[in-house]
């Protein structure tokens, strides 16, 4: 487990129609965000307003480029989840972060509020996840096939409160909606979780809290860690 994170700032960047986006840190090759939860990180078929664009616009007003600005999107957060967001500013640094999550070095650590307490409180969950692209729902495979992907994660639980329990996850491999459907496999499905739960409320309880590269020029180990949100049900374990 990396130590305790060097950057944790909480600057106002920019209001989105989601909330604010929060710098975590930023040089001429990075730039970490703390994204807020229900904004899509890039342009899709909704029309609505996403993380790249928004940046890309600010960067363009704040550095007086006449020209169009280059952003890197070097990973992706589901449009419900909010949290750390590395995005590269140069070309460079996007091929080297690539690179580094092609070949599962980067460390991530993720918070979950469950409906029910696990059981155990603490473990490891391995399954296959294949995908239903007509319902855009990922689902665990009765067994290992060519469109079924090896998914892995380890889990800890924090804090049990009004029926709600705080979790962190050590993601160990990057599958579409793993940590969701994982979990719900097993009968504890995140708060907010309409999709793969019982839940019409908001969005799922799910927060990017951590992650941990190496530089791209640097060569440093840079962890970086978001606050959490202040709204519920996350505030029950504040």
């Amino acid at each position: 487990m990396t130590s305790l994170p060097q950057f944790i700032t909480n600057r106002l960047l920019i209001s989105t129609d989601y909330g604010p986006i929060h710098l975590i840190y930023e040089d001429n090759h990075l730039l970490v965000i703390n994204k807020p939860a229900g904004i899509p990180v890039q342009a899709d078929a909704s029309g609505d307003q996403d993380v790249l664009t928004v940046l890309k616009q600010w960067l363009k007003e704040r550095d007086k480029k006449p020209g169009n600005v280059y952003l890197g999107l070097v990973h992706r957060l589901d449009r419900p989840v909010g949290g750390v967001m590395i995005l590269a500013k140069t070309s460079k640094a996007a091929s080297r972060l690539s690179d580094q999550i092609r070949r599962n070095v980067v460390e991530k650590n993720y918070l979950a509020i469950l409906q029910k307490m696990p059981d155990p409180p603490e473990g490891k969950l391995e399954h296959y996840l294949a995908k239903n692209r007509k319902t855009n729902t990922v689902f665990v495979a009765s067994k290992k096939t060519k469109s079924a992907k090896h998914a892995r994660l380890s889990y800890r639980t924090l804090k049990h409160q009004d029926q709600l329990t705080l979790v962190s996850v050590q993601l160990e491999t990057g599958r579409a909606h793993q940590i969701r459907v994982q979990f719900a496999h097993c009968g504890w499905p995140l708060w907010g979780d309409h999709k793969y739960g019982r839940s019409s409320k908001g969005n799922p309880a799910l927060f990017s809290r951590m992650m941990s590269i190496e530089h791209p020029t640097k060569k440093e180990s840079m962890p970086f860690e978001a606050e959490i949100p202040d709204s519920y049900p996350w505030k029950v374990f504040k």
